[in-house]
């Protein structure tokens, strides 16, 4: 909570607005509040000139349930890793990560780390040439202070100022979100023939959810979409999609998909709209990917097995529309005046799209890694937890300028689900680049491959094969250099 003004310096009026609306929410009027929710922590991170709150509310993220109190979580994840790995050995494995990837393309925790690893070893040296251009220009500056986690959001907009003159508050206005949602909608339309009609008289799990019926081409039902865009206190962080009823047969007929996509993204003020940053308008590209995942699916049972590092591809492959400027041009239009994004700045956000992704890439491996090390223990010990994180984080080289993009004590990926499969993020995100490379090679609302991607892979995910779906669509095996390109890694 902050109580003076001046404390908000370097703050955009834009986040001074959500600062003063969360604090009259929680009944704080005059004041303003920034919580550990990413959309009010991440713009407090990247604008505010005051180093000492901006350490204050980044060490309280980072150091969720690990005050050595009730709400401690060191101990329950100890007991779930001695347990997990139990387990396996009674079932004959060597180790969790052996039975969770045994059905997946990865196959074995090996292979998984070993892809890690190419990209941790391309991405580590980029990441500390990022640092150090942060600390010659805290230097500069004449900052008598060395570059710590907290300072890297800051001093990464300053250098992307300087270097690109790419303010992401000149970016802002042209990404309203409900734009944005229709922007991906547009997209399906061009690629899947698809619509999307709001509903009014349906029942709502909260009243900020809107639904949506979305019929084929024909006209015909496909299914229907709920979208859940706003952080409120009875909710989890993170997006996510989910599904109220799955695509089955019963009793001779097709019951169609329920799907829901779910957000916390920037909420609008009493002044302005919800306008997102670039990272919150891929968000809702890459679970509406999900979506349609769900809503093509052709599936016969209630229940079916999706390869769990195959489950990202048809997300993370929707992210690549996001900034198509043909794309941007249906959606990237300012809210007060109406102007389409500019072709300049259409370009600068280009030129900028591989900064600071030795940072980008170094955080999201350090968590996938983190949770193999975790899964990868052969036989029950006794976990000291923040020893073991430090100590494996250290052994890969890890810098401290950057911390793993979840810490134990709150990776909720690894015990709710994603245990020994957050590397599936990166294993799609080769998957994603080079299927994207077959629309590049086409055209990217080429109808033949469109029809060719949901009838090979989003009707069957879950009914086939994981890796034969995806050489049934590109012909071949998946190659990595196209992901190496995009990311600037090779």
């Amino acid at each position: 909570m902050i109580e003076n003004e001046e404390d908000l310096a370097g703050l955009p009026e834009s986040v001074r607005a959500a600062g003063a609306s969360a604090a009259q929410a929680a009944g704080l009027e005059g004041k303003w509040v920034y919580t550990t929710q990413r959309p009010s922590m991440y713009p407090f991170l990247q604008y505010s000139e005051k180093r000492d709150l901006r350490e204050k509310l980044y060490m309280a993220y980072t150091n969720r349930a690990n005050h050595d109190n009730d709400k401690d979580n060191k101990a329950i994840v100890a007991e779930i890793m001695k347990l997990r790995v139990e387990r396996a050995n009674l079932l004959g494995y060597k180790n969790h990560a052996a039975i969770t990837l045994e059905p997946r393309m990865a196959g074995t925790p090996e292979k998984a780390i070993d892809l890690l690893m190419q990209l941790w070893d391309a991405a580590l040296p980029i990441a500390k040439n990022e640092a150090k251009q942060m600390q010659e220009m805290i230097d500069q500056e004449g900052g008598n202070f060395k570059l710590a986690s907290w300072d890297w959001w800051y001093y990464a907009e300053k250098i992307r100022m300087e270097k690109y003159n790419l303010d992401e508050n000149e970016i802002r206005p042209y990404f309203k979100l409900e734009n944005v949602r229709d922007g991906a909608f547009w997209v399906a339309n061009q690629l899947y023939g698809i619509t999307f009609t709001p509903i009014d008289n349906i029942p709502l799990p909260h009243p900020d959810v809107q639904a949506f019926e979305v019929k084929e081409a024909d006209g015909s039902h496909l299914a229907v979409l709920y979208m859940d865009f706003f952080p409120r206190e009875s909710k989890q962080q993170g997006a996510w999609c989910g599904g109220y009823q799955d695509h089955y047969i019963k009793n001779g007929k097709e019951m169609m998909p329920i799907v829901t996509t779910v957000f916390n993204l920037t909420k609008p003020t009493a002044e302005t709209p919800s306008l997102l940053s670039l990272d919150e308008a891929s968000t809702i590209f890459h679970e509406f990917g999900h979506a349609l995942d769900g809503m093509f699916s052709k599936t016969s049972y209630h229940s079916n097995f999706i390869a769990w590092d195959f489950v990202e591809l048809p997300s993370q492959i929707m992210e690549h529309w996001v900034t198509e400027p043909e794309v941007m041009k249906q959606y990237a239009i300012n809210y007060l005046s109406g102007e389409v994004i500019p072709e300049a700045l259409v370009k600068k956000m280009d030129a900028a799209s591989k900064f600071n992704q030795g940072f980008v890439n170094v955080e999201v491996l350090a968590a996938s890694l983190l949770d193999l090390a975790y899964h990868t223990i052969d036989k029950p010990i006794d976990l000291d937890i923040a020893k073991f994180e430090k100590d494996y984080l250290n052994s890969i080289g890890l810098i401290p300028e950057i911390e793993s993009r979840y810490r134990t004590t709150y990776f909720g990926h690894i015990i709710g689900g994603y245990d020994a499969g957050y590397y599936s993020y990166t294993w799609a995100a080769v998957l994603d680049n080079d299927a994207y490379e077959a629309f590049k090679e086409n055209g990217i609302f080429d109808k033949a491959t469109a029809e060719k991607f949901r009838k090979c892979v989003l009707e069957k995910n879950g009914i086939e094969n994981a890796m034969e779906m995806y050489i049934n669509f590109r012909g071949r095996e998946p190659q990595i250099e196209p992901l190496l390109k995009n990311r600037g890694l090779n």
